[in-house]
Formats: structure tokens, sequence, C-alpha cells
């Protein structure tokens, strides 16, 4: 199997020739071919790359942009596969065999694309190396074949992207009216989708992007290019690309359900499905739910989810009671007509132990209170201000709100924005005057994140206060079972419980965790263990408990060393001890 390497040049030689070194280096010979479209550059480029025997190459007399560029390579390209490569790469080890196993292990995979140190679209990870031999180093620690660690996205970014030459016979070229360059990835991205193939982030393989050389040297340039394609787009699809593709990162952490169990996640104003896709890619028993007005982002979303078009507030929902583990509102709620009425209208959707995954602007924003004490309430394009919103909420309303529907929320995150020292001044002048220190964290929140479920038909608080004072222990026990069972109680919920309302800390949770090892909840059991070894690592009998566990879990090296640091050890850690070391002596 070939793969055609098509790759464009304007100027910028030297990163050429890293790119072309690194391709030879790491590359199996005669599994590719290089292809490279120069654009009239004026640095040398074409000298060179006459003297290069190995790579087939066409010379245009002007600068006819990416996409008509790539399409010349395409045309004279050989292989199986068509790679797009961006000049200002360095590849690395593996890289092309890991991209091309994930290719073909699917019939249904259309193209594929590696993560890097410097993209859009969610394909850049944190690195730290400062050399190209460490960046190579790096990269061998990162490039292991791991079909664990693929990810379906909405589109991938052109700088390194692999599609089957069968696919982009079926769905075209790119789209040369995107040309200089940009946004015409995410048109071939969802071409391809359209066409009923996935699109796959390989995880797997790293390779290193100094990013936008070419266009980048004029930022006022490539800023007005990326307005004026992203208007094309919008202007073909129906939707912008940018805003209508956000992962709602944050949002999606708050779900923390067991990954191979079976879910049911509905989004609300879902747009394109970002969210959603990537809720799938974690939870893949997941059966996915969208409601979305604008129809034409409302497609893609339907691609791999059962999406309904219309306005929420005038859909009646088809859906069946007691039916949803997550429904999230991203941004939603500030946008209804009548957000109580909705809140309200979910909870008989929800399953007892399920919960709202929400996000909502934050109205008391320092910014928002400097522009308003400056006599200032100017709505914008984007922003807490955003000229859409029906309604604004601040903590303490959002608080309240939740609280009088009968939903119950454990913990607010937030989102920040960065702050000048004048900023950072206001914040604290504003605090001084309203005499609240606690106030100041709510004015640095751009976004308030949470999780929010149903009032429980019985306090946690309660039932923890009759286990700890030993009151009918056994049926409160049972009784809390099932509550943990059914998802009512997260091991969480105990734990922020006993922190802040039980005094017999340990020994709830010692007696707790016993009873869930009993019911067979073995995670909620090592939870609530771990949380009270970590409050005394020298308590014996939490030691016992946490390590029996883990040595029946295959953890036999860790529970014996929880015992050996004990200080004072009895004759049944002795015990204990003793079994353990059989155990490992026997697996040798």
């Amino acid at each position: 199997m070939k793969t055609s390497i098509v790759i464009l040049t304007f100027n910028q030689l030297e990163y050429t020739k890293k790119c072309i070194d690194s391709i030879r280096q790491y590359t199996k010979k005669n599994e590719y071919e290089i292809i490279i479209v120069d654009n009239n550059s004026t640095d040398g480029t074409n000298s060179w790359l006459k003297e290069q025997h190995d790579i087939k190459t066409i010379f245009n007399k002007e600068n006819v942009g990416f996409p008509k560029g790539c399409n010349q390579g395409i045309a004279v390209s050989t292989g199986d596969n068509i790679l797009l490569l961006n000049n200002d790469v360095i590849v690395t080890s593996n890289w092309l065999d890991n991209l091309v196993q994930c290719l073909y292990s699917q019939n249904e995979i259309g193209a594929v694309g590696p993560i890097t140190n410097n993209v859009s679209n969610y394909q850049a990870i944190s690195v730290n190396y400062h050399s190209e031999t460490e960046m190579q180093l790096f990269a061998e620690t990162v490039n292991k074949f791991n079909p664990k660690l693929w990810e379906e996205r909405l589109k991938l970014v052109g700088f390194c992207l692999l599609i089957k030459r069968s696919v982009l016979e079926q769905v075209g070229l790119l789209d040369e009216q995107f040309s200089p360059g940009n946004f015409e990835d995410d048109d071939l991205s969802y071409r391809i989708r359209l066409a009923g193939f996935r699109l796959i982030l390989c995880k797997d393989t790293f390779i290193h992007h100094f990013g936008s050389v070419s266009f980048k040297q004029d930022n006022s340039r490539y800023a007005a290019l990326l307005k004026e394609n992203g208007n094309k787009f919008a202007d073909k699809w129906g939707f912008d690309s940018s805003y209508f593709s956000l992962i709602r990162f944050e949002v999606a952490a708050l779900a923390d359900s067991p990954e191979d169990i079976p879910l049911t996640i509905l989004e609300v104003g879902c747009a394109c499905g970002g969210t959603l896709l990537h809720l799938k890619n974690k939870y893949k028993k997941a059966s996915l739910y969208g409601i979305e007005i604008n129809k034409a982002a409302a497609r893609s979303a339907a691609l791999f989810a059962e999406v309904s078009d219309q306005n929420i507030e005038e859909l009646e929902l088809a859906y069946p009671q007691n039916f949803f583990d997550y429904i999230l509102l991203t941004d939603v709620l500030e946008h209804l007509q009548n957000p109580w009425m909705a809140l309200t209208t979910f909870k008989q959707y929800l399953k007892p132990y399920g919960k709202l995954l929400v996000s909502i602007p934050n109205v008391m924003h320092f910014s928002v209170i400097k522009k308003m004490l400056q006599g200032c309430w100017t709505y914008e394009a984007a922003g807490i201000l955003d000229k859409t919103p029906l309604h604004f909420f601040t903590l303490y309303e959002i608080d309240k709100t939740f609280k009088e529907l009968g939903y119950c929320v454990q913990e607010y995150r937030m989102t920040t924005s960065p702050e000048t020292e004048q900023d950072s001044d206001f914040i604290k002048k504003v605090t001084q005057l309203m005499g609240d220190p606690n106030l100041a964290q709510q004015y640095r929140a751009n976004q308030y994140i949470f999780a929010a479920k149903l009032k429980p038909p019985i306090s946690l608080v309660f039932l923890l206060r009759r286990i700890e004072h030993d009151i009918d222990k056994a049926q409160t026990l049972n009784t809390l079972m099932e509550f943990i069972e059914s998802g009512v109680f997260s091991t969480n919920d105990i734990i922020q419980v006993t922190e802040n309302d039980m005094v017999k800390k340990e020994e709830l949770l010692q007696t707790i965790a016993v009873c869930c090892y009993e019911h067979k909840l073995t995670e909620s059991a090592l939870t609530l263990l771990e949380n009270a070894y970590q409050r005394d690592k020298q308590d014996p009998i939490t030691a016992y408990h946490l390590a029996c566990i883990l040595s029946k879990t295959g953890k036999t090296e860790v529970a014996l060393g929880l015992l050996n640091q004990l200080k004072q050890k009895d004759a049944k850690i002795l015990e204990l001890i003793a079994k353990i070391k059989e155990v490992l002596h026997e697996s040798k």
C-alpha cells in the first residue's frame, strides 16, 4: 500500500528541508511518494527541489493558494491514500504506520489525523521539549499503536490529514473557493462525514508542527482571511464552523458515570454535536440525543445522534419519562423565554439519579460591573453581554432557582479570564466596599459550570447520622446501599457529608465501605476507604480493609505496602501480610 504525501511550498525553504528530511528518516521506503507543489517561491526553494530526485514537483508561476495547489498534487498522485501535509511539520517514528493502521481498521473510517504541539481544533497537546532531539524522544513515548487512544471528531485540521483515495473520489477534492487557505479542511471534513464516513483523531501519533509559517507572517491579513473564509463556509453550509463545532470539555467532565455502562444523554442546543461526540468517545455504550434549532447544524449532529431540529420551548418532548442519565444545558437557559418552565419539564425526563450538566454566564463579572458603573450596558457580538440572552444570572440567582425547583447542586465550578493589574485593583476595591471577601471570586467568574440532580426523597445527612449513632444500623445501611446502587447518592456525596457533618469520620467511612463491598460495590468501597486512609494512614482498621480489597482485586503489592508502613501491627494484620506474601510468591 502506498501513500501519496502532498506538500505545498511557498518560500520557507529551511522548514521544507526539515520536513523532507524527517519523512525520509522516519517513513518506510517504497510505501510513500512525495509530491511538492510550489506556489512560486523566491527563496531558492525551486532550485533545491530540482536537485531532489525522489520528489515529484509541480512549479506554479503564481501562488494559487492551498486548496488548488493540493488538488494539483492529488491529480498526479498514484497512492492508495492521500496525505495532505504542511511543509512546516517534522514527522516522527511510526507516524505513518500508525495513521494507516487506524485508517484501515474500519471500512467507515474516511480520514485520520495526528496530535501535535501547535494547531487548532483541540488536536494540540502540552509538550515540554526544547530541541528536535528531545521532540523525537518525546514522540517515541507517544507513538505506540493503541486503538484505545483514537477519538472520533467532527473535523480534522489539514496540516496532516490522511484520506483514503476512494473517499476523495466519492466526495470530491478541496473546494477552491477557500483559496488561499483556511476552512477548506472544515469543508472537506464535513463532506466526508455527510458521505457516511467517520473522522478519527489518533492520539497515539504525534508529529511536530511549527504552525502557519506562511500565513501568520501578516497577522492582520491572516485574521481577515479567517473571517472571510469562515463566512464562505457559513454561506455554503448554513452554520458557523468555529462556533458550532465547539467541544465543551469542562461541562462534559461533570459526567462521572462508569465508562463501561450504557447511558442515555441529551444535549439541548447541541450545535453540530461536538460535545456529544466527545462524550461518546468516553462512553462507548451511550445513546445520544440532541435538540438544535439550527437545522443545518442539527444535520451534522444527526449523523451520529437522534436529533430534533426544533425550538425546545415549542417542542413536545417525545422521550419516555425517567429516561436520561444526563441532560446538557450549555449556555442555554439564559436564551429561553421561560427557563424556569424548562427546568421543571426536564425533571420528569431525568432518571432518579440523573443530572443536568449546566453552564451559565455570570452577569456579576467585574467587566460588566465596571462598565455599568460607567453608565454602559452595551451588548456585544459575543461574551457575557451577548445580544442573544433573554435573562441574566448571578451565582445567588442560579442557586436560588435550582433549589426552588427541586434540584441540588453539589459544587459550582467557574471559568475565568485574564485580568490586568487595574482589574485586580478594581475587584479588590469593590470587594472591600461590599464588606464580603467571598464575593471576590464571584466577580472573577465568567461562567458557572455545575451538575444539578433532583433532591433525594430522604436526607443523606439523616441516613449517615443514623449509621454513625447505631440507630437501626443494618436497615439504614441497606437503604443507603439501594440509593448508591440506583445512583441517588454517590461516594463523593458520602465523603462530602461525612467531612462537613459527621464526627466519627473514619469509622463511618469504614462501615459504609465494608457494606459496599458486601453488596459488590467494589469501586465505591475502595473510594471510601482510600479517603479514610488519607485521613489517617496509621489507622489499622482502615489499612486492613483497604488491603483486603486491594489484594482481592489484584493489587497485592500495593496492599502489602499499606500494611508494611503501619507502625503497630496486630495478629490480624500480620496474618494478612503473610497471606499476601504467599500470593506474591506463588505468582512469581
